[in-house]
């Protein structure tokens, strides 16, 4: 690739910014894909090439990238009151109307609602709560976190060790101690020959509760879970998984704290993934469509029996020591109130409910007989397609080859913008808004994509045989 010209705001890039997920040695050589504007659930870059965002963005950016009853709502909140803190008992009404809307729209009784930044610092916060809760119940050593294996919940020092991805952990010293990770729910890699989905869900269930046991059930405190992973690579639990997780987690007291930073909202056919999986959690989190990603917000509601123990060991401290400045800031918490009123206005799940069966059957029909391809899965407007150098082994592609990125790269020439996680999963989330016209139109230009890398791998394949 030609470097970047000098002065270009590509070699600027290169100049001056650090990108998250990316390799910056090669960034330094290669330089970026500039975004300059969105329209729908298209983005155009800096030389004027449209691109469908086949992952809206990262999972999140719901109502596409021009919808201007949020850019109203920010304006609007920003010349009424463009900052106020929830420090020492203050509030203001974009705070209280969002947190009132959460527990409304709660898939179970909820007490409260917390705010934050992120995902990752979404996670965080609960992560203390659960400590905190513990300590005002006296039970101080019950600690342990429990994540699982490909699980993704952020990327602040204790979201990181509780996620369960290699990339999160190599070379930054994580997990810290006290968080231990479980098995991935993945039926297609985890099932042994002849197990049913059943059994494989109770041998899910059955090494949770070893690990609970193992570890010593009165130092575990709390088990994280998103409905259906995400950058795991869009697994989809086996039937009666989260049933049989749940009993495990009620016998031993432990908590049960479901992420729905990806899933909630509308992506998988339902407000929130735990009613698509019957979840019923102590905790939730969520971020990312909460405001549609316009503007940087998240929430963790707890259910009563926790903010009693929040509550109590507050009083006896004198204060509830954490937060951000920025917890329910009033624009983002206004741009918030704006998407779910838009959810509701414009029946948005409906839409989803209609768009996400024709995204699934599509996908099927399109690449399940593909011969790169091993699995297709997923739910509602969630989706992947997993890439295997052996169909019949479910066996995957060595990383080395970068058989995922060099398709997201094919991709990108054929003007799809797509994310291919571990196992060379190729995600798909587009924004909820997306139709069927333009599910068809992403699919063609991701099924050239495709071919493409077909051709270059049987090429390589030869050139080995030789």
């Amino acid at each position: 690739m030609t470097p970047p010209l000098a002065n270009s705001v590509a070699a600027r890039d290169i100049a001056n910014v650090i990108h998250p997920y990316t390799d910056l040695k090669t960034h330094q050589e290669v330089g970026p894909v500039v975004i300059t504007r969105g329209k729908g659930v298209r983005v155009w870059d800096d030389s004027g090439k449209d691109y469908i965002e086949s992952i809206a963005g990262l999972w999140c950016a719901s109502l596409g990238f021009d919808n201007e009853r949020l850019v109203q709502a920010a304006v609007t909140q920003m010349r009424k009151l463009p900052f106020y803190h929830g420090f020492t008992a203050k509030s203001h009404e974009p705070m209280i109307d969002l947190a009132e809307m959460l527990i409304a729209r709660a898939p179970v009784p909820m007490s409260k609602v917390f705010f934050a930044n992120s995902g990752s610092e979404a996670n965080d916060s609960a992560i203390k709560m659960v400590w905190y809760f513990n300590n005002a119940l006296g039970r101080t050593a019950k600690k342990k976190i429990i994540g699982r294996i490909k699980g993704y919940h952020g990327i602040t020092l204790a979201a990181a060790s509780l996620t369960g991805l290699p990339a999160n952990h190599r070379s930054f010293d994580v997990p810290l101690a006290g968080f231990v990770h479980t098995m991935t729910p993945h039926f297609y890699h985890g099932a042994t020959p002849g197990e049913t989905e059943d059994q494989f869900a109770s041998r899910c269930a059955d090494e949770l509760e070893k690990l609970i046991l193992a570890e010593g059930p009165d130092t575990v405190a709390a088990m994280w879970a998103e409905p259906i992973m995400g950058a795991g690579g869009v697994i989809v639990p086996p039937r009666g998984y989260f049933e049989k997780i749940q009993a495990v987690l009620t016998k031993y007291d432990v908590l049960f704290v479901a992420d729905e930073v990806i899933c909630g909202f509308w992506r998988t056919g339902n407000y929130w993934g735990c009613q698509t999986l019957n979840i019923k959690p102590d905790i939730l989190t969520c971020a990312k469509a909460l405001s549609s990603s316009y503007l940087p917000i998240s929430a963790v509601m707890v259910n009563d029996r926790v903010f009693q123990g929040l509550s109590d060991e507050s009083n006896k401290i004198g204060t509830f020591g954490h937060g951000f400045t920025y917890s329910g800031h009033p624009v983002p918490a206004a741009v918030a109130i704006e998407t779910l009123k838009i959810y509701d206005e414009t029946d948005i799940g409906g839409h989803v409910r209609e768009v996400g069966p024709y995204l699934q059957a599509e996908l099927r029909r399109r690449f399940a007989g593909h011969e790169l391809v091993g699995e297709v899965r997923g739910v509602g407007l969630i989706a992947a397609v997993e890439l295997v150098a052996d169909k019949a082994a479910h066996k995957n592609f060595e990383p080395a080859m970068k058989v995922g990125p060099r398709l997201t790269k094919l991709m990108e020439e054929h003007g799809v913008i797509g994310r291919t996680v571990i196992n060379d999963a190729l995600c798909f989330s587009p924004p909820l808004i997306i139709s069927k016209v333009e599910i068809d139109e992403m699919l063609d230009r991701t099924e050239k994509a495709l071919d493409e890398l077909t051709v270059q791998l049987r090429r390589e394949q030869m050139a080995v045989v030789r």
